[in-house]
């Protein structure tokens, strides 16, 4: 070979060296350098109805990336569309297309935190659910409703409120209905230990009938210093066959749950739940209690009061009273204040 030919082939090897460096470099920067700059730890969504468009947008709204070229090589490169994965996953500040797309790619996402509330109705409850996880709100309330799951769960529609214990819980936010309910099942029989068992035996309760009086102490008073003596008032007129006579009942019977005054009319409604009307516990939970109300019945404070009534300067405390003579004089003062206040309903 010539000298001069020499110097060609070299000159060609040194160009597509350079040319190999700068290709390797430039994939390099995109693909393993930090490309994405969110202001802080963000999440992207990806749920059934996402495709790759979708998903592009998504991650290019949250991670503010320098570059979309790696990222859209990467989801080439693996055929990604092919395997796209339901779930929560973060973008991080300063992280590489790689580790993101390793996590899409093999699913690796992170739990998100559920807010179970202590709400009056299923229906609520399903609609909470369905805006925090991916699961369709129609699609809790049917599982709610499964006659195979509540005879699986020995409950029935009246006591499903029962199973909840309200509280943040990390879940996948991709959870499925039946494998969310199998969670909060195992997280009722952890709330519910040999403790609690054991105080709700000994006031001759199973802890359906515990969380059903712990409703009624929670609608009564927000005051968690005064649940326990609320919760010992109800007790005595159960272990005196009294009906409770619980205004929220009433305002649960009638689904009117904004009425500030209950008047005789409404304690004639035919209803289960009507606790002027019936004797003992209404059929189930009217919400769902807390583990500051199930304590409170748990570890009710031992009186000999039978009545009370809302507090005249509308504290959203109580006036406890033994007689019932005691008890209309307060009863009387409340009913005043409400006349001056022009509360009539």
């Amino acid at each position: 070979m010539k000298k001069r030919d020499k110097k060609i082939v070299w000159t060609l090897l040194i160009l597509l060296l350079i040319a190999g460096g700068a290709i390797g470099g430039w994939g390099y920067n995109r693909v393993f350098a930090p490309q994405f700059h969110p202001a802080k730890k963000s999440y992207i969504y990806i749920d059934r109805d996402d495709n790759l468009d979708s998903i592009y947008n998504k991650v290019e709204k949250y991670g503010n990336p320098g570059s979309m070229q790696g990222f859209r090589w990467m989801v080439w490169h693996r055929d990604y569309d092919r395997c796209i994965k339901t779930g929560r996953y973060a973008i991080r500040p300063g992280e590489s297309v790689y580790h993101l797309f390793s996590r899409l790619y093999r699913g690796y996402q992170e739990p998100a935190r559920l807010v179970i509330g202590s709400v009056r109705t299923l229906d609520r409850l399903a609609r909470n659910l369905g805006e925090q996880l991916m699961i369709d709100s129609a699609e809790i309330a049917a599982s709610l409703n499964d006659t195979l799951f509540l005879q699986s769960a020995g409950y029935n529609q009246e006591t499903l409120p029962a199973l909840f214990i309200p509280d943040t819980y990390e879940v996948y936010w991709n959870i499925s209905a039946k494998e969310l309910l199998k969670r909060l099942q195992k997280e009722h029989a952890k709330f519910w230990n040999k403790e609690r068992k054991a105080k709700a035996e000994a006031l001759g309760m199973t802890p359906a009938e515990v969380a059903t009086l712990a409703s009624i102490v929670e609608e009564e008073t927000n005051n968690a210093a005064e649940k326990p003596m609320v919760a010992g008032l109800y007790i005595n007129r159960l272990q005196r066959k009294m009906p409770l006579q619980a205004d929220p009942t009433i305002k649960f019977a009638l689904r009117e749950f904004g009425l500030r005054r209950i008047t005789n009319a409404h304690l004639t409604v035919p209803s289960p739940y009507n606790t002027y009307l019936n004797v003992g516990l209404p059929p189930g939970p009217i919400r769902i209690p807390t583990p500051v109300g199930i304590d409170a019945v748990l570890n009710y404070t031992h009186h000999n009061y039978l009545y009370m009534c809302a507090k005249e300067d509308f504290s959203g405390t109580h006036n406890f009273a033994a007689t019932h003579a005691e008890h209309m004089r307060n009863a009387r003062k409340y009913w005043n204040a409400l006349n001056q206040r022009k509360i009539f309903k």
